[in-house]
C-alpha cells in the first residue's frame, strides 16, 4: 500500500502552515492507469462524484429526458431558485411532489434565497436539498420499473441497478456501501475504479449502444448546463465554464473530485484523505492544468490554485498552492 501523496499546501509567510495529502489516478479508456499519485487501490466512497453513475441505469433504460433534467440528475446544486423550480416542475410532470422525495430537507445553499425564506418564515423543503435532482431521477426510474416508493433501500430495484452499473464501470465488485447524506447507498470502490468509470464516460459516444448513448448524454448534459450541476461561485460550475464545455467535472463530499475528458478519452479521480474541500478543488485544478485542458492563468483556475489567502483587512497573508512536484 502506497502512502498518500502530498498535493496541496497553504503557505503563510515563509512557513508551510498546512498541507493536504491524497490519492489521484488518471485512467485511459482501456481502464489502464496513465498516471497515479498515492495509492490507486485505496478504497473510498465516491460520494456525490458518482451521480452520473447513479443516473445511468435510468437513461440506459431508454427514458428520454431534456438535457436540463439529465444535468440535474448529476447535480449537487445550490438549491437556488432555478434549481428548485426545475426540480419541482420535474416532480409535477411525474405526478409527484416534495413528500415523495427521500433525500431530506436542507436549507438552501443560495444565500439570497436562504435569507428571503428566513425573512418570510418559509421552511426549507426537500427540493432545496442539493441532491433533489438525483432523487427526481431515482423516482423517474422507479416509476418506469413499476417499483415501490422506497427507492433508497439498497435492495430496491433502482439501487440494485445502480450497483450493477457501478461495478461494471469501475471494473470491481464493490466491497460495501455507506449511506450518503441524502439517504441513498453510496457504493465503495478504489480510486482507480472511479477513474476507470470516468474514462468510460469520457470515451462514450452516441451510436455505441444503449449504455454508450446514455453515458454520452449524461456527460454532455453536464457540460451544457454547468450552472445546474452546481451553481454560481461553485468549483464545478466555474471550472466547466472555464474549459468551455470540453470537460465535465464533479465534486463529492469529503474531498472527492472527478473529471471526464472526452477529447483525450481520459478519466480522473482524486481523494484528499483529510476531507478538505479547498484541497480537492485545488488538486483537481492542478490536474486539469497538467492535462492541458485548463489555462492556469484563467481567473477560475486562480480562484482554486495559487489562490491568495486574505485577512479581514484585505491583505494577502498566504497562498494555497500545489505541493512541489505535484502533479508532475
Amino acid at each position: 500500500m502506497t502512502d498518500p501523496r502530498n498535493m496541496i499546501e497553504l503557505w503563510r509567510g515563509d512557513l508551510r502552515e498546512s498541507w493536504h495529502c491524497g490519492h489521484a489516478v488518471v485512467c485511459d479508456e482501456r481502464g489502464e492507469v496513465v498516471a497515479a499519485w498515492g495509492d490507486p487501490d485505496a478504497t473510498i466512497y465516491p460520494r456525490s462524484s458518482c451521480k452520473m453513475m447513479q443516473a445511468l441505469p435510468m437513461v440506459e433504460a431508454g427514458i428520454r429526458l431534456p438535457t436540463e433534467r439529465l444535468a440535474l440528475a448529476c447535480a449537487s446544486h445550490q438549491g437556488a431558485p432555478v434549481h428548485v423550480e426545475k426540480v419541482r416542475a420535474w416532480l409535477a410532470d411525474l405526478g409527484l411532489g416534495d413528500d415523495d422525495l427521500l433525500c431530506g430537507t436542507e436549507v438552501s445553499r443560495d444565500k439570497d434565497l436562504k435569507l428571503r425564506m428566513i425573512r418570510e418564515g418559509e421552511s426549507p423543503c426537500q427540493v432545496h436539498n442539493n441532491c433533489s435532482g438525483k432523487h427526481a431521477g431515482f423516482l423517474t426510474f422507479a416509476q418506469h420499473l413499476n417499483a415501490g416508493p422506497d427507492y433508497v433501500d439498497p435492495d430496491h430495484p433502482v439501487q440494485r441497478a445502480v450497483r450493477d452499473a457501478h461495478e461494471d464501470l469501475t471494473g470491481m465488485d464493490s466491497p460495501g456501501f455507506g449511506i450518503d447524506g441524502c439517504s441513498a447507498p453510496n457504493f465503495a470502490t478504489s480510486v482507480h475504479g472511479l477513474a476507470r468509470a470516468m474514462a468510460c464516460f469520457a470515451a462514450a459516444r452516441e451510436g455505441q449502444g444503449a449504455r454508450g448513448d446514455a453515458m454520452a448524454r449524461l456527460r454532455d448534459a453536464m457540460c451544457l448546463h454547468p450552472d445546474l450541476v452546481a451553481g454560481e461561485t461553485r468549483a464545478c460550475t466555474d471550472l466547466m465554464r472555464a474549459m468551455g464545455g470540453r470537460v465535465a467535472v464533479k465534486t463529492g463530499a469529503e474531498a472527492v473530485f472527478v473529471a471526464m475528458l472526452p477529447e483525450q478519452r481520459l478519466g480522473v479521480a482524486l481523494k484528499v484523505v483529510d476531507g478538505a474541500t479547498r484541497a480537492s478543488e485545488a488538486a483537481i485544478t492542478a490536474l486539469l492544468v497538467h492535462l492541458g485542458v485548463l489555462d492556469a492563468t484563467h481567473p477560475a483556475a486562480r480562484r482554486y490554485l495559487d489562490a491568495p489567502i486574505l485577512n479581514r483587512a484585505g491583505l494577502e497573508v498566504g497562498r494555497v498552492r500545489a505541493a512541489e512536484g505535484f502533479p508532475i
